[in-house]
């Protein structure tokens, strides 16, 4: 599925809440579940590791967050025993596993969901006979990253909230640059700096003060280890807009 098709089939939920969302409201439903089924792909390899690994630490009394990150081999991970797949088998309970399985991601990812206001829409859709559907849809979606890599997944995410912002009647250019317009910006940035390009184990920064959805600071990494794989970019971004639908960009 290319990705045109990925984000056609993940707006199609759309179809799904019509009547019991306004249409200006789909967004707050359809992008942190896109952004749940990205993360439970990205650490699905490692669910069973991390779940031993949280156990043993809890019976030393040890703080576990280091060795989770080490097992996940990722910089967040998930300490419930649920995901997606096993979320879909108890239809009767969606509502309460889904919460707990929210809770069950670090720190750092609880505060994405909880800008997103997730919470209220599990409620919401759990009211409106709706949750099990949307994440049965969801839940059918292949997003690992084998199958659908970082960038792919950043145009799939940027084209979702381009439509967000279209029938919001907002301005999707408010919320990300086109990717044409940022590769220019990223030739532009590095075109003088042959050292970060060629030389083994340089260290660069970048920094953006307008993040938005995250897309400078991206394709810079891929531009730089596409011309120097030993180079390492440490970045850095700051966003005014604080609604996660403007400016999330699960890229991992």
């Amino acid at each position: 599925m290319n990705q045109q098709a990925l984000s056609s089939f993940i707006w199609s939920v759309a179809d799904l809440l019509r009547g019991d969302y306004k249409q200006s409201e789909y967004g707050k439903v359809i992008l942190p579940f896109t952004v749940l089924r990205r993360l439970d792909c990205v650490l699905e390899p490692t669910k069973a590791a991390v779940l031993a690994e949280y156990a043993e630490k809890q019976k030393q009394d040890l703080n576990p967050e280091p060795f989770l990150i080490r097992k996940a081999r990722e910089s967040f991970y998930n300490t419930s025993p649920m995901d997606m797949k096993k979320l879909l088998g108890d239809s009767d309970h969606i509502k309460e596993n889904l919460f707990a399985y929210v809770q069950g991601f670090s720190p750092a990812v609880r505060d994405i969901f909880e800008r997103f206001d997730f919470y209220t829409q599990i409620e919401r859709l759990a009211k409106a006979k709706l949750l099990y559907q949307v994440a049965e849809r969801f839940g059918s979606i292949d997003l690992h990253p084998e199958v659908v890599t970082n960038t792919q997944m950043g145009l799939v995410f940027e084209e979702l909230i381009r439509k967000f912002a279209e029938i919001s009647n907002e301005t999707a250019g408010e919320h990300f640059t086109p990717r044409e317009v940022i590769r220019l910006m990223v030739n532009l940035l590095f075109i003088e700096d042959d050292e970060a390009l060629s030389r083994p184990g340089v260290v660069r920064t970048i920094y953006d003060p307008t993040a938005g959805t995250g897309g400078m600071l991206s394709v810079a990494g891929e531009y730089l280890h596409e011309h120097n794989p030993q180079a390492r970019l440490t970045m850095f971004g700051q966003e005014l807009n604080d609604d996660p639908t403007l400016s999330a960009r699960p890229t991992c």
